[in-house]
């Protein structure tokens, strides 16, 4: 077993990666039995089309983050790897489809260094593409009844959809507060966005996931949730600090991202807290335009104020803390395996320094 967390990310992104590209070759096979029992084997070329674009995200492979934490708990409890690898691999595909829909509602333009699948064909295709992989994502998780106990696949798979539920809600609660370009929100609000769309999403639900696949108690499984919390804020406060100052190892062209989208986050509110009523009129001004009416100037403005008022530093400085009592509740995490401590020692440290 490895004892570096970076390590054992790649292994566990080589892994189920494997397992995502057999599943989708075996789905695509099945699909294509149907049609061709339907007598309409004249449309092969539209529907390997069709696959072609399903296939546009699962190929570009992400971090791969929520299914190695699927996998790291389980082992770390001692559970079965072979009998987590589906979870981990549904895991993985949520993200695929959710990104794909969650690109196009917030009008983003790159993903993974490459245009976002709604700016090389339509929107409505982009958005069947994410249908599509929502059902394959289905489809793996079914395995699970094949390879678990029933009551016990039964459990993962309320969980896995009580994760989902909670991060549409919290994608809802964004999109409505932007549209609305909400101008009181408040911390409280924000970290309310986070806990949904991040934090169960991102960290408790996937450690979650992996410990039910490892027999966990209803105790254990809030333990883990305790810990999840301030990672899972770490991880956005860090994502939202990379979305203004890198650029993603080269591969992001498109910058300062947020501001564009007018997302709400606590380096904006840092900011609305901290400058002049007139640098606030017109920084609601630039956030009150869609995306495509927003001047770069006025984007820019707004950037270099948040380097005027220290709002950067100050995310960074709430990552470092909350960073560090994700750190202390992990002696809550009792029940894994010491060997497997570092891991998660390692995964803490990876979250609050990661690059991309």
């Amino acid at each position: 077993m490895t004892k570096d967390f970076n390590d054992y990310l790649e292994q566990q992104k080589e892994r189920v990666g494997s397992v995502i590209d057999t599943c989708l070759q075996q789905f695509k096979k099945e699909d294509w039995q149907t049609v061709t029992m339907m007598g309409q084997e004249k449309y092969i070329s539209v529907f390997d089309e069709h696959w072609d674009i399903v296939n546009d995200y699962p190929a570009r492979r992400g971090k791969y983050l929520r299914p190695a934490l699927v996998m790291l708990m389980a082992e770390a409890m001692s559970g079965s790897a072979d009998k987590a690898v589906y979870t981990a691999t549904a895991m993985q595909m949520s993200e695929d489809w959710i990104l794909i829909h969650d690109d196009w509602e917030d009008g983003s333009l790159e993903r993974r260094g490459k245009p976002a699948l709604h700016h090389l064909v339509s929107s409505e295709i982009a958005i069947n593409a994410g249908d599509t992989l929502h059902e394959c994502m289905h489809r793996v998780l079914c395995e699970n009844f094949r390879l678990l106990d029933v009551d016990l696949a039964r459990k993962v798979q309320h969980e896995f959809f009580l994760m989902l539920g909670r991060t549409t809600f919290g994608q809802y609660a964004e999109i409505k507060w932007t549209q609305d370009n909400k101008d009181d929100m408040t911390e409280e609000d924000v970290l309310f966005t986070v806990s949904g769309k991040t934090v169960y999403y991102t960290i408790a639900g996937p450690l979650r996931l992996g410990a039910l696949l490892a027999g966990a108690t209803d105790e254990q499984l809030q333990r883990i949730y305790k810990f999840s919390y301030p990672l899972g804020l770490c991880f956005q406060i860090r994502d939202d600090v990379l979305d203004l100052t890198g650029d993603f190892e080269g591969q992001k062209k498109q910058k300062l991202n947020d501001i564009f989208e007018g997302k709400r986050t606590l380096i904006l509110l840092h900011l609305l807290s901290h400058c002049s009523p007139e640098e606030r009129q017109r920084i609601e001004a630039t956030l009150s335009l869609p995306r495509e009416q927003k001047h770069e100037e006025d984007v820019q403005y707004i950037r270099d104020l948040m380097d005027t008022y220290g709002s950067i530093a100050y995310a960074e400085s709430q990552a470092e803390k909350y960073a560090t009592e994700a750190l202390s509740l992990l002696s809550d995490i009792d029940f894994i395996k010491d060997d497997y401590r570092q891991l998660f020692k390692g995964m803490v440290e990876f979250i609050l320094r990661r690059g991309r």
